[in-house]
């Protein structure tokens, strides 16, 4: 009885404490879209489900604070005098962090009075230059969208017009274009491809380097992108890093399958703004192999990666920031301790060799932001980045003696490393002339220097057999050493010609100096748009586009048994292309977007082989493999045209959806002048990703969700059976090249995630079941010669199920 009545008031202060409503500061700033002058009494409202309202106005240096924002899912309105609102919907408040906004108001070309115009939403892009084929992404949606594993390039995949490439690669396919046509901007500078793993010519990898933890809201284009952007024809992500609190130290941790993470954050000098920011990450594999665990395979990928952004704020709202990123990954497939046969074959034709990959990637830079008045600011950046891959390779010569494996010797037969360093500098002024004109010019510039080295012995096989009788001599392919600019000079005009007409014209060039074919000497972009409605609008956008090749393609020689290979494409010109789009937006609702876009883009100057072949370089730039290419011209055409439709309801109410569709054709011609399929023809393309939340007491969640993928089966053709026995490889018939298919793809991914909120700490745990129905998807055919079948052809599987989690606490 005592023991009861002893219990009874811990039970009722336990009861008052589940009933209070735990909450978060909300804070940021406000600046001009054009200039980025920060902007005086603004009013911010906050608008909560429960039908809360809580605002307050920016400061003099246009800053705001709200203060007990309860934890959950907020919208967020932000109205001026003069100026178009900015709704935010989807604002995630929890306890273990405060919430820090930095958010840009358009001027408006009208006398409003009483009207509301609404400028932005959630999912509009930043980039005031940008009128089509663009979408801002949150770092919220990089955890949220099922299978996306925190990674932008896999939620990416989710757009319409975009498809990933492979389950275990982040690659993607945009409106048919190779993966290798993607570019990463960091900070308004190009990057190295930032994934562990990278091979050179691709622009993914099984693992990004990028972390979800430092990253801003940042701008994703498919296609007719701004003048701003060059060296590309496809894709460009243009992320932005975020500014660490500079009021309080704010940490976080995280174990998950992808890795495991430390974050940390806060004021350097509390007086003067300035604030840090870092990173760190470690592989969870690697991790548990330390530990002792058996993971079932000694190939343990083991990789890390860090991040820091060091942020001073200076006068008018300017910035001075010193930031950077980096990653090092490595992975040893050893094959020759094996003691006796394995039951289970290698399908990967990789069982005869012992190999070992290992890569670097980093980038460092200096960034200035700085108004100059309330018309005009400029920015600034100069960086340091290295992209550096070494694999060796050693054949497994052995017998089999009772059983048992008898390891006869272990020379090696490849040894390669590719490394790329480059200097970048951008800068532009940005000029508002007025409510009507802006104008932005300015200039990247890129000093590469290249060093590619290979070294190669074949191994000699034995008839149809494919047994390993020997080796070649050692030849070499790559001895190249060499440094070269880039330039890329910009100008764009944005201009309102009245109340629903808003066009941007600009001009860019490209200038490639490592040879005397590689000068875009003008590039015309163009996008306008028409609101047809208060709550729709027309879209049109056009753009010429160059890129370069991926160096290290320049300096393949012919091989040779000495040290100087002779190049034999080093003079290849840029690949290029023309790109129209016409899009139409509708918001039917406040959480609601409809959009739709027709497109159509030819493709030419693209590499072919000299001799009539079906080879095109727009089908390759995927997967884990280099190409060797043969003499190559820039005569090769291709064509792209599509139709791709989005139906979205942003977060809000507890739940959200985005169903996304496009019907699309994608075809090339080689030297031979034959019209084929490239092997990204899929023909059609759908996602659905869908969640809904379950809200509990004091700002707790559980939210659940799913993703569905239906997709048109890559190309491919018959294989050339004497040559794969041969190399111990899939060779594909020339002149069948992408005349069959593969069954089309489907997969689908559930996602359940817990948020817990306690006082200044939150818990977040959450699992990705992908590919829960586990289906056998094909990726491509590979050569096994000693398969118990029989049949040295055998089809290679994509990822079957795989659930992937992540426990992360924040305080």
């Amino acid at each position: 009885m005592k023991k009861a009545l002893f219990s009874f008031p811990l039970l009722l202060c336990f009861i008052s404490l589940w009933g209070q409503e735990y909450t978060q500061t909300v804070r940021g700033s406000v600046v001009d879209q054009e200039s980025k002058f920060p902007l005086i009494g603004v009013t911010v409202l906050v608008f909560t489900d429960t039908g809360l309202t809580m605002g307050t106005t920016t400061d003099l240096d246009g800053r705001f604070r709200i203060e007990a924002v309860p934890v959950g899912r907020q919208t967020i309105e932000f109205s001026y005098v003069g100026y178009e609102s900015t709704i935010l919907s989807n604002v995630v408040v929890s306890t273990g962090k405060e919430v820090i906004m930095d958010v840009e108001l358009e001027e408006s070309i009208m006398d409003l009075g009483e009207v509301v115009v609404i400028g932005q939403r959630s999912g509009e892009v930043r980039n005031e230059m940008a009128v089509i084929s663009a979408r801002q992404f949150s770092v919220e949606e990089t955890d949220r969208y099922a299978g996306s594993r925190g990674d932008p390039g896999r939620m990416a995949s989710n757009f319409a017009g975009v498809q990933g490439a492979d389950d275990s690669r982040n690659d993607i396919i945009v409106r048919g274009n190779s993966p290798a046509g993607v570019l990463w901007r960091l900070e308004n500078v190009n990057i190295p491809n930032p994934n562990h793993f990278a091979l050179a010519g691709t622009s993914g990898g099984p693992v990004t380097i990028l972390n979800n933890k430092y990253l801003d809201d940042s701008d994703f284009f498919t296609g007719a992108f701004p003048a701003e952007f060059g060296n590309t024809i496809s894709a460009v992500f243009d992320l932005r890093m975020r500014n660490g609190n500079n009021e309080q130290h704010e940490f976080s941790a995280q174990l998950g399958f992808i890795g495991t993470e430390l974050t940390a954050e806060g004021p350097i000098n509390k007086e003067k703004q300035s604030s840090y920011l870092a990173t760190y990450r470690y592989s969870t594999f690697q991790l548990f192999s330390f530990l002792g665990i058996d993971l079932g395979t000694d190939a343990v990928p083991r990789y890390q990666d860090a991040a820091f952004r060091l942020n001073f704020p200076t006068q008018n709202g300017g910035n001075l920031a010193f930031w950077g990123i980096g990653g090092m990954s490595g992975i040893g497939i050893v094959l020759s301790t094996e003691v006796s046969p394995s039951a289970e074959t290698n399908l990967f034709g990789s069982n005869d060799r012992d190999q070992y990959f290992d890569t670097q990637t980093g980038v460092t830079g200096l960034t200035l932001t700085q108004p100059l008045n309330r018309n005009t600011y400029i920015k600034a950046t100069v960086s340091a980045s290295i992209a550096n891959s070494i694999t060796h390779h050693e054949q497994i010569f052995r017998q089999v003696v009772n059983e048992q494996y008898v390891l006869d010797s272990l020379p090696a037969i490849l040894d390669y490393q590719f490394k790329e360093t480059k200097f970048s500098g951008n800068f532009f002024v940005n000029h508002k002339i007025s409510k009507r004109t802006t104008i932005k010019a300015g200039i990247n510039a890129d000093w590469w220097q290249m060093r590619y080295l290979d070294s190669v012995r074949l191994v000699l096989t034995e008839g149809a057999t494919g047994q390993p009788v020997g080796l070649s001599n050692w030849t070499v392919r790559w001895d190249g050493d060499q440094g070269a600019p880039m330039l890329q000079p910009y100008v764009q005009v944005k201009h309102k010609m009245g109340e629903k007409w808003t066009v941007v014209a600009g001009l860019t060039s490209l200038y490639w100096g490592l040879n005397e074919n590689s000068f875009s000497p003008l590039e015309p972009r163009l996008g306008a748009t028409y609101q047809v409605a208060p709550k729709a609008k027309l879209n049109l956008g056009y753009g010429m586009h160059s890129q370069t090749l991926p160096g290290y393609l320049y300096f393949y020689g012919i091989e040779t048994q000495g040290r100087d290979p002779q190049e034999h494409n080093f003079d290849l010109g840029l690949t290029k292309s023309q790109h129209v789009v016409l899009g139409y937006d509708w918001n039917p609702g406040r959480f609601f977007r409809v959009k739709s876009e027709v497109y159509y883009q030819y493709l030419y100057d693209i590499p072919v082989e000299v001799n009539p072949s079906s080879f095109s370089l727009v089908n390759t730039g995927s997967g884990f493999s280099r190409f060797f290419p043969d003499t190559l011209q820039n005569t090769g055409t291709g064509r792209n045209f599509g139709l791709e439709l989005t139906l979205e309801r942003f977060f809000a109410g507890g739940y959200y959806f985005l169903v996304t569709g496009s019907v699309f054709d994608s075809k090339y011609r080689g030297s031979d002048g034959v019209l084929r399929n490239t092997t990204f023809n899929g023909r059609f393309a759908t996602n659905a990703v869908f969640a809904k939340e379950f809200a509990f007491k004091r700002g707790s969640s559980l939210n659940i969700g799913g993703k569905l993928t239906y997709i048109g089966g890559r190309w491919y053709g018959p294989v050339d059976l004497e040559e794969s026995a041969r190399l111990v490889e899939i060779i594909w018939e020339d002149e069948g090249l992408n005349t069959l298919q593969f069954d089309p793809y489907f997969r689908a991914d559930v996602r359940v995630a817990f948020r817990l909120n306690r006082e200044r700490l939150s818990h977040e745990f959450a699992i990705d079941f992908v590919n829960a129905t586990n289906r056998q998807n094909i990726l491509t055919l590979t050569f096994a010669p000693n398969h118990p079948s029989g049949n040295p052809i055998q089809e290679e599987y994509q990822l079957g199920f795989l659930p992937i989690f992540y426990y992360k606490v924040e305080f």
